[in-house]
Formats: structure tokens, C-alpha cells, sequence
């Protein structure tokens, strides 16, 4: 179903849903009585882009010193390099990347084709050698970029750039005699079946927590704790609020690409049997 302004707005691509007064001496159109908003199967949305991925992982006992741990770094993120908009078939295409409320229903819809959305992570994980086994612990930095604010929403009415929005995550795992698979150490930082997830939105998810390789002997009192993981993790660690959008007349901010939950705590408890 279209927005009611974006009908308004492009009346002429939607014969017969805009329904119209006789026309006045100052309103040459004729005032508006009626819009027919039926659910409809409208056009289409092209969007060109990249998506790419980095991921290194450093083994201590390179360095001839010992076996300290494993520090595995990873970027993934999107640009955007086009998207077009078109309401109906055969119509004309709008250029709608990097603005507010670019999709079928306009401002009301939210959200925005940012050309840059990336998150980058580093991370540690204990050697199983070592008083740091089990112990996985790191950082992931979420950046989505600037884009444009609707006009028609500004207070002089000109383009108004919104800024960039970055997050910084912190997160601690010990996990009690978790040994991954073969498949599973191939890149350490993947763990394919836990972990802190780091999203992006319109992205991919991935997993960034290194899966611990501590062992305990069954018979002990730690035994009962095998596949145990505690997480203590905390979101948005400067408390930064998302930028503001004066387009989003509901509260200001773009609810469909950032979040106003500023600075998170939480702890998690995981059991693998």
C-alpha cells in the first residue's frame, strides 16, 4: 500500500486514485476528496552494490615465544553503489540511495540505502596451554555511514546530510572444556554454533567468538560444567544515540537503521550437551 504523500506527490503515475473537486480560481488541480489506497503489486526496486569480507588469523607460537593464544581480525561490510526506484512498471526511476525514507512507502516507511555499512572485530582466544584457556574475549566496531534527510522535513527545507553512527561492542567468554571441530578452528573467530552474533542490518550475520579449547577431566566437579559458556558483553560501550533524523517526525530517529537503547549490559549462560 503507497504512502498517501507519495501518491499525492506522483499522482500522475497512478491515474484515478487521486480524486479530485472541480478545480477553483486558486487551486487549478481542484481539492483533494479521496484516495484510493488499495494493496497493490506495484514495480520494482534495482540495488548494485558489493559485499566483501576480510578475515586474518594470527597463531602467538609464530613468534617463536610460546603458544599465547590465536588474535583473529575480521572486516565485512557493504556499499552501496546504486538503487532505483520504480513505482510502477515502465515508469521512471528515482535514484533513492543514501536518503531517508527512500522506499515504496516514503518517510513513513523509514529507513535508508546508506552507501557504507561495515563492521570490523578483534579477538583473542586462549591458548588451551595456558592459565587463558577457555577465555575468549574482543571487540567489534559497527560504522553505518552518512546519508540524506528529506528536505520536505527540514526546517528550511534544503538537504540536510545525517551523520555517521558508529558503536563499539565488548564482549568476555570462558567456556568450560568446549572442544571445536576440525571444520569449526579452520578460521578461528567463526564459531559456526555460538558466539556473539554481530549484525548488520541489510548485511550478513556472522559469528566473531573464537569457540574456547579448554579441557577439564570429566571426573572433576568441572566436569559437570562441560560445554558451559558464560558471556558478559556490553553494547554501545560510549552510550552514543543515533543520529538525528528530521524526516522520522514519530521520534526523531531512524528506527529502521539504528536503535536508541544507548549502553547495554548483559550475561549469558549457554549449556552444550
Amino acid at each position: 500500500m503507497l504512502d498517501p504523500q507519495y501518491l499525492v506527490n506522483h499522482e500522475d503515475q497512478f491515474p484515478g486514485q487521486v480524486i479530485r473537486g472541480p478545480p477553483g480560481p486558486n487551486d487549478s488541480f481542484g481539492p483533494i476528496f479521496l484516495l484510493e489506497l488499495p494493496e497493490q503489486n506495484l514495480g520494482r526496486m534495482i540495488q548494485e552494490g558489493w559485499d566483501y569480507e576480510l578475515a586474518y588469523s594470527f597463531d602467538t607460537s609464530r613468534l617463536g615465544h610460546g603458544n599465547w593464544g590465536t588474535l583473529t581480525a575480521t572486516l565485512n561490510g557493504t556499499y552501496i553503489d546504486r538503487v532505483s526506484l520504480q513505482a510502477v512498471a515502465g515508469g521512471p526511476e528515482k535514484n533513492v540511495v543514501g536518503k531517508f525514507g527512500g522506499g515504496f512507502l516514503g518517510t513513513a516507511g523509514g529507513g535508508s540505502f546508506t552507501h557504507n555499512r561495515w563492521y570490523a572485530s578483534l579477538f583473542y582466544d586462549g591458548s588451551a596451554s595456558s592459565r587463558l584457556a577457555g577465555f575468549d574475549t574482543g571487540f567489534i566496531v559497527h560504522y553505518i555511514g552518512q546519508y540524506w534527510d528529506d528536505p520536505l522535513s527540514t526546517h528550511n527545507f534544503k538537504p540536510r546530510k545525517i551523520r555517521e553512527w558508529t558503536t563499539l561492542d565488548l564482549v568476555l567468554n570462558y567456556t568450560f572444556n568446549s572442544p571445536a571441530s576440525a571444520a569449526q578452528n579452520e578460521v578461528a573467530g567463526y564459531a559456526k554454533d555460538g558466539g556473539k552474533n554481530a549484525t548488520m542490518k541489510g548485511g550478513k550475520d556472522d559469528n566473531v567468538v573464537p569457540v574456547s579449547t579448554a579441557e577439564y577431566n570429566p571426573r572433576s566437579w568441572r566436569g559437570w560444567l562441560k560445554g558451559t559458556t558464560i558471556t558478559l558483553g556490553m553494547n554501545n560501550v560510549f552510550d552514543l544515540a543515533p543520529p538525528f533524523v528530521a524526516g522520522s517526525t514519530e521520534n526523531g530517529y531512524d528506527e529502521q537503521t539504528a536503535n536508541i537503547k544507548g549502553r547495554t549490559w548483559y550475561v549469558a549462560l549457554k549449556k552444550r550437551f
